[in-house]
Formats: structure tokens, C-alpha cells, sequence
């Protein structure tokens, strides 16, 4: 066995998930566990199922790899004292077809609204959260939820606070974005955050800021602009020669490794080296669930905004991730940048 040529293809993996794969994995082999042990087995057992017709478990597709991918606030998060700081505001499913090679991946707003429990709806951001606090196993809380309402069974999951992201790209010395238009968020954080169009050298608080801007545009750009981020930290990775600089490599991989929560282990790498040998990167699609025709807007009995599913239930969205999966009309993807 070629063992040089499976660590660089594990490192391929890490880099596809902008990193956080292979952190995530190297997390795991510390706690020896799914989950970092904070406390979880003093827990409540899990909520029993919701008792609903539209949150159905698809089976596990053995011919699939379906990966989450959430982006929580984090403690240290500015506005962690006014909203939770377990709150995932940046929520992608990575799918790959181990058939065919393709892969894609797709953005789910925040905003949609969800059956949480048997006596809780609220927005899909708080899914983790309440897991976290209310299971004895959040990962899987969040992991099924999600799978119930996209009809993709999701075989793992990655957590990772937001200020890893800040951290990673000040390791690699920033990243680069180009943009078509010039972008400004004036009310967020405090000063008049502003990039212009073209070429753009963004260091971690500057891609942390245009990742989370939420008052300039709406959830569904940004969705775009944190996949854009995710894919700019993937071409500086692939950019930079870290295989050859272990120092520098485990120094980002110890940094941030704190920070997530994942139930991808040992026994799962081969999923990942296939994954890492078959898909053609620079040909990942991507897709934002908007409320063009699948979501509308409305507002919860508190007054708060949120979006609503048409027809009162998750068919649409499912037959959204069919079409992505198995063929089907697609809106355009986000285009790559």
C-alpha cells in the first residue's frame, strides 16, 4: 500500500471540506468518541420522533456519502449574550454520488421553520442547540432531523464555531475572493465594512465579516457568499504546500480543533479517501435553497421572521434534493468564483 499517497489524498478530503474534515477526523482520534465528552451522558434521553408525516427517515444509501456541515456562532461570538451561541447560522449538505463521482453542494437557510420536538417549532438554526442541551446524543439528534427534512439520509456530520474559520485563514495567511459587484455592510460591526468589486485579499475578520454580513442582503446571498468562503479556504489549502510543512499543518489542525464536533472516526477514512480520488473539485455544483417557488416568507406568533415551506410540508425541498441527486429541473447553480 502506497501510504504517501493515501495521506496526501486524506488531506484532499480535509481540504474539499475547507479543512474541517480533517480536523474533525483528527478531533475524533483525541476524544476517541463521536462527540466531544462535555458533559453528554448526564443528558436526557433524546425527544421520541416527531409524530408527523412529513418527518420520515430515508434510508442509508450505501452508494451515497451525505456529509452536514454547520457553522455555529460560538462563545466568543460578539452576539453570543443576545442569541445562542450554538445557533448554526451557516448550514450545508455536502452529497456524493460514489456511482457516478458527482458531488454538490447544497446551502439550507436558517430561517426555515421546523418541528424541533413534540412541543417545539422554531427556526432550523436551533436544531443543534436544542439537541445539544436535550439528547444524550446531538449529533444524531441533528443529523436525523435534517435527514427527515431534505429526504437525504446524512451519513455524518461536522460542527464548527466560526471563529475557527478566523483563524484558519489568518494561518494560511488570507484567502482570495473576486467579486462582480462591490459589497458594503454599514450597520453590523460597528464601522462601514466595505470590499470592491474585482480581486479581493481578505484577512480572518475580513472573510468572517463578508461570511456573516446579514443586514446588506439577504439570507440566500449570504448562504452564497459563506460557500464562497468555504471554497477560497479550499483553493489556498490546494494553493499551499502544507504536506511539506507538518509544523505549520498540525499547528492549524491543534488550533482549531477544539472547536468541532463530529462524529466522522477512524473507520471512516476510506469513505473519504474515495471521495478525495473520485470528485473532480472544480466541478462540485452548488445551490442555495431559496424561497423562489420552494419557501415563502412569513412570520412566526412572536412577530419573528421566518420561512415557511409551500403546501404546508417538505415535499418540495425533497424533491429538490432528488432532482440534485438523481437527475431532475435544477435552477442555476451558484456560480463558481
Amino acid at each position: 500500500m502506497d501510504f504517501s499517497n493515501n495521506k496526501k489524498r486524506l488531506f484532499k478530503v480535509g481540504f474539499v471540506l475547507a479543512g474541517v474534515v480533517a480536523v474533525a477526523w483528527l478531533a475524533s482520534l483525541k476524544n476517541a468518541i463521536g462527540v466531544e465528552n462535555r458533559g453528554l451522558w448526564n443528558r436526557i434521553t433524546a425527544p421520541a420522533p416527531t409524530p408527523d408525516d412529513n418527518y420520515i427517515m430515508p434510508r442509508k444509501e450505501s452508494d451515497r456519502l451525505d456529509v452536514l456541515i454547520l457553522g455555529a456562532r460560538g462563545m466568543d461570538d460578539p452576539d453570543a449574550q443576545d442569541s445562542g451561541p450554538l445557533l448554526t447560522d451557516s448550514i450545508e449538505i455536502l452529497s456524493y454520488d460514489k456511482k457516478t463521482g458527482s458531488a454538490s453542494l447544497v446551502s439550507v437557510p436558517r430561517d426555515l421553520e421546523v418541528i424541533i420536538s413534540d412541543k417545539k417549532t422554531d427556526k432550523v438554526n436551533v436544531v443543534y442547540e436544542y439537541g445539544y442541551y436535550h439528547s444524550s446524543d446531538p449529533l444524531t439528534f441533528v443529523k436525523n432531523k435534517f435527514s427527515q427534512i431534505t429526504g437525504v439520509y446524512i451519513d455524518k456530520v461536522v460542527v464548527l464555531n466560526f471563529s475557527s474559520f478566523q483563524e484558519i485563514i489568518d494561518s494560511l495567511g488570507g484567502i482570495d475572493i473576486t467579486l462582480a459587484k462591490p459589497f458594503t455592510e454599514a450597520q453590523q460591526w460597528g464601522y462601514e465594512f466595505h470590499l470592491p468589486a474585482g480581486p479581493n485579499h481578505l484577512s480572518g475578520q475580513d472573510a468572517l465579516y463578508y461570511a456573516r454580513s446579514r443586514y446588506s442582503s439577504s439570507d440566500f446571498d449570504r448562504s452564497q457568499r459563506q460557500q464562497q468562503i468555504i471554497f477560497a479556504i479550499k483553493d489556498k489549502l490546494l494553493a499551499l504546500d502544507l504536506l511539506n510543512e507538518p509544523v505549520k499543518t498540525f499547528n492549524i489542525f491543534n488550533m482549531i480543533r477544539k472547536d468541532i464536533s463530529t462524529d466522522i472516526g477512524v473507520f471512516d477514512i476510506n469513505q473519504f479517501l474515495e471521495l478525495a480520488s473520485a470528485v473532480d473539485f472544480s466541478k462540485i455544483n452548488r445551490f442555495v435553497i431559496t424561497n423562489n417557488n420552494l419557501l415563502y416568507d412569513a412570520k412566526n406568533s412572536a412577530g419573528l421572521y421566518i420561512l415557511l415551506p409551500y403546501g404546508g410540508n417538505f415535499d418540495g425541498i425533497k424533491q429538490f434534493f432528488q432532482n440534485i441527486l438523481y437527475g431532475g429541473p435544477l435552477p442555476t447553480p451558484v456560480p463558481s468564483k
